[in-house]
């Protein structure tokens, strides 16, 4: 039975530096040496690819190499569980996780590489008073339980970066450069990211994002009008707009298009088969020289030569296939069929595509009341266009600076809209409410002093209101299609609406539950014993399993089953991909019934890979015990055997 060591669960996320040199030697076995890499030796492979000059192009920073190395550094953190923040726990496939965001990325490493069909964020636009997450770069996890008052007296206060001070730009440089880093990991290969920023940053963000993702991946630079009436700037303008970058993680990634605006346009006036159409002009309206496309047309009002939309041969097959039809005048037509019509393809001027900032306005205060909860929330409308563009009807939608929750809220919406099974990760700070802010809290959102919640508490009660909404919504449809006349010979071709899931599962971020190994030299026999079982005693199993999931690269609600077996509850994990029993005793003559137990019930699982069974090393009375329970599940072809 081998120990699971650091890289496996132990106290820290992947190793990215150490997968990176990995992928490297199986490229180029002969750069990577025991000391690291022969630099030399990859020029020779690579040629003139290769530039060491100190003068070139991008956009460089006091502390960027450190904020490269950040995003690299493993975490030493986990996620903890906390079902009674959720809703519906056992069931939903939604994940809402309070924590420093940059941690929670690292952490998600394993778990979603490469699933993550939509991120959209909406960081601090660094205005002169945003908070900028002050990352530790030796132990950010430490620096994390501090700001949330987890350690210390208190914990520190949480930091704004003010415009006066002469790192401005570079600590928002500092903040933004790992997050995305990391992000990128995450997404599929056509996923694509929205960033929303404004004039500030702006143009600093797209060279990053440039470097980060490629500039040849770089789709379009979107600006929404966010604001029927804005504020006069110094500069005096009113500013009215925000940037909503676009970036795909591959430059050939399709990307979705917006619905009819008005399915009325489309008649059928002529009772073609082929259902309601619209009538698209054949006439070429973009400038520019098309020989190819000039040619002559035989109308009722005698012949016409133009350049067309359309070459001469497709003009023919229109013909053939009576999609073609002539104005009074003469001027040819084709028809666009709505059955066959894919969508408008979006612009990078959204004028009122987004909605505007007081509709969001409007929608915190019919979930929470007539007080206005969050500053600046992001409207539904924007949300759903963008994942519209950039989900589908499925997919992981990830925002990892949640704020008000309007991510999920949307991912909720849009599900019920046209029965898509997306999925959220809503990652948000425990930030504290500026003073300013609390005031504005309605009293069920305050604790028992009277102080208002954090801002992830926020999130949570907001993602729970809009579930309710949701489900509401779904029953009055369902009410209302009811009561409706059946028409004889009817057939729907649209599938009734499922009510989404509607729930989330809730973890918060929280050190490793496994005690790192700090000797107490004066007291080194205590702190021996001590450490013989080295989870930590605060801990419970739910917590040190999905600390396994994380680390063994699992989904966080793939499913769980539980059963007991020889006396000790043993927990499946997805269909027997992980098995584990965290029993704090094993009796030898327990061994056998219990190593039969899980082999049988393995047996009628059907998991997609390698199984994994985990127990607590300290549970055997001795490495016999240990040697015997192994042998046995290894005889039932179950190999993969480790204690923790």
């Amino acid at each position: 039975m081998k120990p699971l060591t650091a890289n496996d669960t132990g106290t820290k996320s992947p190793d990215l530096v150490a997968e990176n040199l990995a992928k490297l030697k199986a490229l180029f076995p002969e750069v990577v040496t025991e000391d690291g890499v022969n630099v030399d030796a990859l020029k020779l492979l690579i040629g003139k690819t290769v530039t060491d000059t100190e003068e070139k192009y991008g956009l460089n920073w006091h502390g960027k190499r450190k904020a490269r190395q950040l995003a690299l550094t493993p975490s030493t953190g986990t996620l903890r569980p906390c079902p009674e923040d959720s809703v519906d726990w056992d069931t939903t496939r939604n994940l809402m996780i309070e924590g420093d965001n940059l941690e929670v990325l690292k952490l998600l490493q394993k778990s979603y590489a490469g699933k993550v069909k939509l991120i959209y964020i909406d960081p601090p636009y660094n205005t002169g008073g945003d908070f900028v997450y002050p990352d530790d770069f030796q132990d950010n996890i430490s620096n994390y339980l501090q700001l949330t008052g987890q350690t210390g007296e208190g914990g520190r206060k949480l930091s704004s970066n003010m415009e006066a001070s002469g790192r401005f730009h570079t600590d928002w440089l500092n903040m933004i450069y790992p997050r995305l880093k990391l992000a990128r990991n995450l997404l599929r290969d056509d996923g694509v990211i929205f960033i929303s920023i404004d004039d500030h940053e702006c143009d600093n963000l797209r060279k990053v994002c440039n470097e980060v993702f490629g500039e040849e991946n770089m789709r379009a630079n979107i600006v929404w009008r966010r604001t029927v009436s804005g504020a006069v700037s110094g500069q005096g303008f009113v500013v009215a707009h925000d940037h909503i970058l676009v970036y795909s993680k591959t430059p050939d990634t399709e990307l979705g298009r917006l619905p009819v605006d008005d399915e009325s346009n489309y008649k059928n006036p002529d009772n073609d088969l082929r259902g309601p159409y619209k009538l698209q002009k054949l006439e070429r309206t973009l400038e520019g020289d098309r020989p190819t496309m000039t040619f002559q047309i035989e109308t009722p009002a005698g012949p016409i030569t133009k350049t067309w939309a359309v070459s001469p041969q497709k003009y023919r097959d229109l013909l053939q296939d009576k999609r073609i039809s002539f104005s009074k005048s003469g001027q040819p037509y084709y028809k666009q069929f709505l059955k066959e019509y894919k969508g408008r393809i979006p612009d990078t001027w959204w004028d009122e595509l987004g909605g505007f900032n007081q509709d969001a306005s409007r929608e915190l205060k019919s979930l929470f009341g007539e007080k206005d909860v969050f500053n600046n929330p992001k409207p539904i409308d924007l949300l759903t266009t963008i994942i519209l563009i950039g989900c589908g009807k499925e997919g992981i939608v990830l925002d990892f600076f949640a704020g008000s929750g309007t991510t999920g809220h949307a991912v909720l919406k849009q599900n019920l809209a046209d029965n898509g099974t997306r999925r959220f990760i809503a990652v948000q700070l425990p930030e504290s409410l500026a003073p300013e802010d609390s005031q504005r809290v309605p009293s069920e959102f305050c604790d028992q002093i009277g102080k208002p919640r954090n801002i992830a508490e926020l999130t949570k009660e907001r993602l729970r209101r809009a579930g309710r909404k949701i489900r509401e919504e779904w029953e009055a449809k369902q009410s209302a299609s009811a009561h409706e006349p059946e028409l004889p010979n009817a057939q729907s071709t649209n599938p009734a609406p499922q009510l989404p899931d509607i729930g989330f599962r809730v973890f918060k971020l929280a050190s490793s539950n496994i005690q790192a190994w700090e000797p107490n030299r004066e007291r080194l026999a205590e702190t021996l014993e001590a450490s013989v079982d080295h989870l930590k005693t605060d801990r419970t199993e739910s917590d040190i399993l999905f600390e396994l999931l994380l680390k063994l690269g699992l989904d966080l609600t793939v499913p769980i089953e539980k059963k007991s077996i020889a006396g000790h509850e043993v927990h499946n994990i997805g269909a027997g991909t992980l098995i584990v029993c965290l029993s704090k005793s094993i009796a030898a003559k327990e061994v056998e019934p219990l190593a039969l137990g899980i082999a049988a019930w393995h047996k009628t699982q059907a998991p997609a890979g390698e199984s994994t069974i985990v127990f607590r090393d300290s549970a055997f009375a001795d490495d016999v015990a240990k040697t015997n329970l192994t042998a046995i599940l290894q005889q039932h072809g179950l190999e993969n055997v480790r204690s923790l």
